[in-house]
């Protein structure tokens, strides 16, 4: 059997996680042959919660889930981890503006960084999707310098697939139609969707919109 791979997911009792760590317990991520060990990470007062999560996950049987670790401490979630998901973050609530969310979430992803920083391979991937996306994964970057900056990425696909269905209905044509859209900046109104490099059916996007 392979050594096993360790997977760090944070904000693991949230909506999103759920959806995702069933499919890495069943090795959509890794393969059908990989096993898996997940490290998940949540605030203190959610942790029943994710307890909940676990026990779920252990309903499952998958036969490549070989472990589940829980716990609210970013540094013994990352010990070693192959693979580490960023999915918590603190949501904006009513009446908070957009630099208070920013400080908040910089807490956070500063704590995060600099503890994979400490404790993770060293040939860790980082995918960041609390929202801001791009902004927090450059705070994570920057406080792991001594991690290979190109292992971190962020993912902002609900604005990428919007994107892609505006511009296919625009076009008249399908999204499987549609190569290289690129968008920029965060989940905002200051967001810029880049059609430069953008390919219609081989033709270039801006000369059919």
């Amino acid at each position: 059997m392979k050594t096993p791979i360790h997977i760090a997911v944070t904000g693991a009792a949230g909506q999103i996680s759920y959806s995702l760590l069933f499919r890495l317990a069943a090795g959509d991520l890794l393969g059908s042959d990989q096993p898996v060990v997940l490290r998940l990470l949540e605030i203190t007062p959610a942790l029943p919660a994710l307890e909940g999560v676990v026990m779920e996950l252990k309903d499952c049987a998958s036969p490549l889930l070989q472990r589940i670790e829980i716990t609210d401490d970013p540094r013994v979630a990352f010990r070693n981890v192959d693979y580490a998901f960023l999915i918590g973050a603190r949501p904006r609530t009513a009446g908070m503006e957009r630099k208070d969310l920013l400080e908040v979430n910089a807490e956070i992803f500063s704590v995060q960084g600099k503890a994979l920083n400490e404790v993770a391979s060293r040939d860790v991937k980082v995918l960041v999707t609390g929202n801001p996306a791009n902004t927090n994964a450059l705070i994570a970057l920057k406080n792991a310098p001594d991690l290979n900056p190109a292992n971190f990425s962020s993912m902002t696909r609900l604005d990428h697939n919007r994107a892609l269905s505006q511009l296919a209905e625009k076009c008249g044509v399908l999204v499987t139609d549609i190569k290289n859209m690129t968008i920029w900046g965060n989940h905002s109104g200051s967001q810029y969707p880049d059609l430069h490099h953008t390919k219609v059916r081989g033709q270039d996007a801006l000369s059919l919109v």
